[in-house]
């Protein structure tokens, strides 16, 4: 049975610090089940200035099982998957322990971000580039941070598609179906 009592202590205890850490967690809707998490990408990274979402599912045998955390906004990074979001990190699997918190659990993807482990990847490519072409890794790694991580550069992708002719809710719509992707929302709005 999920311990709803510490959950809610444990989003109370993340709501104290986030000016500081940047770290935040709030439930969707009503339910203590499924949450979102926020992080800030580390300075010095290529995450750097991005903010990166991370969905969270409470199980049922929770704090005695790991969350379950997946990226739900894009990363380039040899240990989470560039195409579902699936995280490769030992705590959120056989190291957990009821003594960590959710907070503990981002700060530890926070973490991840600074010092990627390409010998024990969840993204097999990613994880190659990393170890062959580190420098190609680095800027795809900041593309993709300024591509789906950075608010500003929405507007930007907004603001760009509707200077050539596009209606705003139109191209917010393709946009956000596209996964930030700007040249798949153009494709979209051209074809639609």
């Amino acid at each position: 049975m999920i311990d709803f009592s510490r959950i809610q202590k444990e989003l109370q205890d993340c709501g104290r610090d986030n000016d500081s850490s940047g770290i935040r967690v709030s439930p969707k809707a009503d339910d203590l089940t499924r949450l979102t998490g926020t992080i800030p990408g580390p300075i010095g990274t290529p995450y750097e200035g991005g903010t990166f979402q991370i969905d969270i599912t409470m199980p049922e045998g929770y704090p005695f099982e790991p969350p379950k955390m997946q990226f739900s906004t894009k990363v380039w990074h040899p240990n989470i998957s560039s195409q579902s979001g699936a995280i490769c990190l030992d705590i959120l699997k056989d190291q957990w322990s009821p003594a960590l918190t959710l907070k503990t659990a981002l700060v530890s993807i926070q973490a991840l971000l600074s010092a990627p482990e390409p010998k024990d990847p969840q993204d097999a490519v990613v994880a190659e580039q990393y170890m062959k072409n580190y420098q190609v890794f680095v800027s795809t790694a900041r593309y993709w941070t300024e591509s789906f991580a950075k608010k500003s550069s929405l507007e930007e992708k907004v603001k760009k598609l509707v200077e050539m002719g596009f209606g705003e809710a139109q191209v917010r719509s393709a946009i956000e179906s596209s996964g930030g992707d700007e040249n798949l929302a153009l494709e979209k709005l051209c074809s639609g």
